[in-house]
């Protein structure tokens, strides 16, 4: 029903009026004085038109509550947009709404401008549900911005791979990993990048492209190359400086990732798998390459935004998220790792670089504990700006 003004509108039956009010609530008021009810009809002797005042007065909330219901049954999701959105709308909400009747909207952007958002609204969130990336997820969890999570809620994370176990309050929907990208055509005849050291040969000199938002990729591949971890970063830090004369350029999103290699610009790049299938299935002609070393791996996660008053809907999509059905969707429209043991996937699918379907695929990668990457964020960020891209 539509209201219109503060007052919707007013419906008088004899002696009683029914008022719409601005909060969807039903208020009878009597035309009549009080002064006069004592010995008015309305008090003792007009009992069909009570009962017509009743049936009148059960009809109109249970109106206004079908459509208060309407109203909030929709589910609010952030995520990034582009591809990822149409992922989570094709899979996903798709067969949300197909359970429980409930739309599904969509607020889309980047990763952090996103957590900017949900920080400045605080308790009133402007979404139900959220995706980011596993370290970011901390950020929202330590800012008070995601709900504890009731697993008793979410029986299909019983199957979850334990990468995808990341918090209590995130867990992980797909896999992927962050490795070399590279145009055959276009770097020294015969390379083939078996080894992350592959990328500081002479030979490639000002060719390579690297993302310009999270640097932790390469501060990790330097740490391993230096004989250590991320949580020890800066004995690569030397390692990373003697990079530059490769680094071609920092890429600042997926468009411009796609665009350096298509063109030739960047012929390497340190780049998602994900969407290096993308650019694939576009005629990109892109090929990646798992280092000895092990790929970084890279794990999308999904939150419930502390506020919501969709809790109980927020719940079905996450469970809806991790039946093995919907991963496998996952995994054939946009070669994301499923995070369930349960999902069987296309032997040929499975095959491909940077799919893992495996507890030894995911253990061989260079997996760095995200809370320690959201930790360590701003000064990885700080320390890269000033002394690699600056160059």
């Amino acid at each position: 029903m539509q209201r219109r003004g503060k007052g919707c509108f007013t419906q008088s039956i004899r002696h009683v009026i029914i008022a719409f009010t601005p909060g969807n609530t039903v208020c009878t008021v009597l035309a009549r004085r009080v002064s006069d009810c004592h010995n008015s009809h309305f008090m003792y002797g007009d009992e069909n038109m009570l009962r017509k005042i009743r049936a009148l007065t059960l009809l109109t909330t249970c109106v206004l509550s079908a459509g208060n219901a309407m109203a909030a049954d929709k589910l609010i999701v952030s995520t990034w947009g582009g591809g990822f959105k149409d992922l989570i709308d094709e899979t996903i909400a798709k067969a949300f709404t197909k359970e429980t009747g409930v739309e599904v909207q969509f607020v889309t952007g980047g990763t952090i401008d996103r957590l900017n958002k949900a920080k400045l609204a605080g308790d009133s969130p402007e979404t139900d549900v959220t995706f980011t990336t596993a370290h970011v997820g901390y950020l929202y969890a330590n800012s008070g911005l995601f709900e504890k999570l009731d697993m008793s809620k979410i029986p299909n994370a019983a199957n979850l791979v334990q990468q995808a176990k990341v918090s209590p309050y995130h867990l992980g929907v797909w896999g992927y990993v962050y490795t070399i990208g590279y145009r055959a055509d276009l770097v020294p005849k015969g390379e083939t990048f078996t080894s992350w050291n592959d990328l500081w040969k002479p030979e490639l000199k000002g060719t390579l492209a690297l993302p310009d938002w999270d640097p932790s990729h390469i501060i990790a591949v330097a740490a391993r190359l230096s004989g250590t971890d991320a949580a020890h970063w800066q004995q690569g830090q030397a390692k990373l400086k003697a990079l530059i004369p490769n680094i071609k350029s920092f890429y600042t999103d997926d468009a411009n990732s796609q665009q350096l290699i298509s063109t030739g610009e960047t012929p390497v790049q340190v780049m998602l798998s994900m969407n290096a299938y993308n650019m694939m299935a576009e005629g990109v002609d892109v090929k990646l390459a798992i280092p000895k070393e092990g790929a970084i791996l890279g794990v999308d996660t999904i939150g419930i935004n502390k506020g919501t008053r969709h809790s109980e809907l927020a719940y079905k999509f996450i469970n809806i998220a991790l039946k093995p059905e919907i991963q496998q969707q996952v995994a054939k429209i946009y070669h994301g790792s499923p995070t369930v043991t349960n999902a069987h996937i296309d032997p040929e699918l499975a095959k491909l670089p940077g799919m893992l379907t495996t507890p030894e695929q995911w253990n061989a990668t260079i997996n760095t504990d995200p809370q320690l990457r959201a930790e360590k964020t701003a000064e990885w960020r700080q320390w890269f700006s000033e002394n690699i891209m600056s160059h």
